[in-house]
């Protein structure tokens, strides 16, 4: 059985960083795309940062490019997201979510096939 576990969302300063992580049991993240999507309440789920298959090509929407850095530890099965410079908007629910079917990054939300429970991050100004 899969199960995808975000953690190290909180609360920070505007200007502050934090990590998110996403650990998966049942599967192998190295194997697949792995994305993270954040959404905040009623608005749709935005992809945010995706590391494709092989590691090799990553994306950053607009919105966080250069601020964002995703990666991942094959030896922990882990996957990180390094947030720097948070402002008001980072504000949201992030999930990390797992596409089990293309080898690169197909960024709508309904691409992906498993998805965590979330982890909040909530910047102050």
């Amino acid at each position: 059985q899969v199960q995808v576990v975000e953690s190290g969302g909180g609360l920070v300063q505007a200007g502050g960083s934090l990590r998110l992580s996403c650990t998966a049991s049942g599967l192998t993240l190295a194997n697949y795309p792995v994305a993270w999507f954040r959404q905040t309440p009623g608005k749709e789920r935005e992809a945010v940062s995706c590391i494709n298959r092989s590691g090799r090509s990553t994306y950053y929407s607009d919105a966080v490019k250069g601020r964002f850095t995703i990666n991942r530890d094959n030896a922990k099965n882990t996957l990180y997201l390094q947030m720097n410079n948070l402002n008001s908007d980072d504000t949201a629910m992030y999930y990390c979510a797992i596409d089990f079917r293309r080898p690169n990054c197909s960024l709508g939300y309904k691409n992906f096939d498993y998805w965590g429970q979330g982890t909040q991050v909530t910047v102050s100004s």
